[in-house]
């Protein structure tokens, strides 16, 4: 049986910027000048390409949001962010590269309250333009399937690797990171 003691969140941030950002919850007009911005100051940064597009970026990410916002309240979530921050599960070597190897800030999931955090097979937005729709689990959910895998928490991780690259995970209360800051 797999020890989810050991399971912990990543958020990943690029070198030029600072941790615990959402560009989302900016006022619209402050969303775009602060995109082209980062666009334009890191044209060879691969976190920075949707932003470069940011026209059709915006609405298509503010589509996911209000998407996985509504689940997660219909879930039982009670989300005190309109955005979340976003963060993946046990880390990802994919995530980490497109953010240039910036600050990377590692969270205990046992820490987390369940009706603050949400979980994404894949990237929520891009699951979203090619299906339609979202898979939005909970925690109760997620450790669910993971104790009762038949395998190590290593090859449980290898197997999402491989499906969807990777678990995204979101977070809805700005203030449980405070202390990490």
């Amino acid at each position: 049986m797999i020890n989810t003691n050991e399971l912990y969140i990543v958020n990943y941030c690029h070198p030029n910027c600072r941790p615990f950002q959402n560009i989302m919850r900016l006022p619209k007009e402050q969303a775009f000048k602060k995109a082209k911005e980062l666009a334009e100051n890191n044209p060879e940064a691969q976190a920075f390409y949707r932003f470069a597009d940011f026209e059709n970026y915006y609405p298509r990410r503010l589509k996911a949001d209000d998407i996985i916002h509504s689940s997660f309240v219909t879930l039982g979530g009670k989300p005190k962010e309109k955005h979340p921050l976003s963060f993946v599960l046990n880390g990802s070597e994919y995530l980490n590269k497109w953010f240039g190897y910036g600050t990377t800030v590692k969270l205990p999931l046992a820490d987390i309250p369940s009706e603050q955090i949400s979980f994404t097979y894949g990237d929520s937005s891009a699951m979203i333009e090619k299906t339609g729709k979202i898979l939005l689990i909970t925690k109760e959910m997620l450790l669910d399937e993971i104790t009762h895998y038949h395998g190590t928490l290593d090859e449980y991780m290898s197997e999402i690797e491989r499906k969807y690259c990777y678990i995204e995970v979101q977070l809805w209360f700005d203030d449980l990171i405070r202390r990490y800051l």
